[in-house]
């Protein structure tokens, strides 16, 4: 298969190419900054030359967006936002323009669109929609209405021969370096991965392998469309999470930290503590429903396997080893091996 990967230069979209070029596709990624012959210009805003990628593909996986571990100031929330629509609103008239569209849209979108909440889980069809909670920070609105607009500009994109995907996604968890896994184990090293602010905040997650096998998963399933949380079916609190990797590494001890104290932090760092303080309790109805079996279902085996690779510095067992375009290691690809059928 053809595939195209507009703003795939990140963590995701790494471990996402390095897995479909090995199991044999031809992968495009459009960057804004090419750095290789895999990588054509896109401006991400405007159609241009780009656009004759997208003809005759076989499957576009959109992963444009600016980084969320920022401040959110009033200048970070529109570039954020600009990012993620604009970006979908152009992968969608490259769709509709083309005159051999592709049979798949695979489009990024956040777990993060759903309620703060712990008492019960989030999933397709009985999930809160967050931004009303009383009990959230009223700014924390503002990433549910960035989600609301980044699935919005998909679902109103004219492409009446390709199936649309918004995937809800936790995080996905990978030993390479500078992505979500290092840092809370990086954090759990130096001592200070026990509790935040009590740490009963859930936490949603998924292995990278089921990340490119749900990839897999939902390309050749003809029926799914629209949103579908891409998470692990076993969310947990924030203390539990930690201890997993604490006891994953031989960590005895994880001193907690009070919500001042991880203001304080957030803001040393210049990120924002609504992605440490808010409870993403989401699961993955529709993909359950579907048949799709997680190779990792339960947070400790993950965090075990992650952990003896991360210690190794290599890509998991039986698979050669290469390099990201940034810091980081090359990960397994034969697991993720894809089969999908045009």
């Amino acid at each position: 298969m053809k595939i195209v990967i507009p703003g795939g230069t990140g963590q995701v979209g790494a471990l996402l190419e390095r897995a479909l070029t090995a199991a044999g596709h031809q992968v495009v990624i459009l960057s804004r900054r090419p750095a290789s012959e895999r990588e054509v210009h896109w401006d991400g805003r405007t159609l241009g030359p780009w656009a004759e990628q997208i003809d005759g593909s076989d499957l576009v996986v959109n992963l444009a967006g600016r980084s969320v571990n920022c401040r959110y100031s009033p200048a970070n929330l529109k570039e954020m936002t600009d990012s993620r629509v604009l970006s979908t609103r152009v992968v969608g008239e490259a769709v509709a323009a083309a005159a051999r569209p592709p049979r798949v849209w695979l489009q990024m979108s956040t777990a993060t669109v759903y309620a703060h909440r712990s008492d019960a889980p989030n999933d397709e069809a009985t999930g809160l929609i967050g931004g009303t909670e009383p009990d959230a920070p009223a700014y924390w609105a503002n990433s549910i209405r960035i989600a609301e607009a980044w699935e919005r500009t998909q679902e109103l994109a004219a492409t009446p021969h390709t199936r649309k995907v918004a995937l809800r996604t936790g995080m996905v968890m990978s030993p390479d370096r500078g992505g979500a896994f290092d840092s809370l184990l990086r954090l759990a090293r130096s001592g200070l991965g026990g509790p935040l602010a009590g740490g009963g905040q859930y936490m949603s997650w998924i292995h990278e392998s089921d990340f490119v096998r749900a990839v897999e998963f939902l390309t050749d399933r003809e029926d799914l469309a629209g949103p579908v949380n891409v998470t692990a079916p076993t969310p947990l609190p924030q203390r539990e999470f930690m201890r997993a990797i604490r006891v994953a590494r031989g960590i005895p001890v994880g001193l907690p930290a009070t919500r001042w104290m991880a203001e304080i932090g957030a803001f040393v760092l210049r990120s924002d503590t609504e992605l440490l303080l808010k409870s993403r309790r989401v699961t993955p109805g529709r993909l359950l429903e579907a048949g799709f079996a997680f190779s990792y279902p339960e947070w400790p085996a993950a965090a075990a396997e992650l952990v003896r690779r991360a210690r190794r510095g290599s890509a998991a067992p039986g698979v050669r080893q290469g390099r990201r375009r940034g810091p980081g290691e090359a990960v397994d690809a034969n697991s993720h091996k894809m089969v999908t059928r045009r």
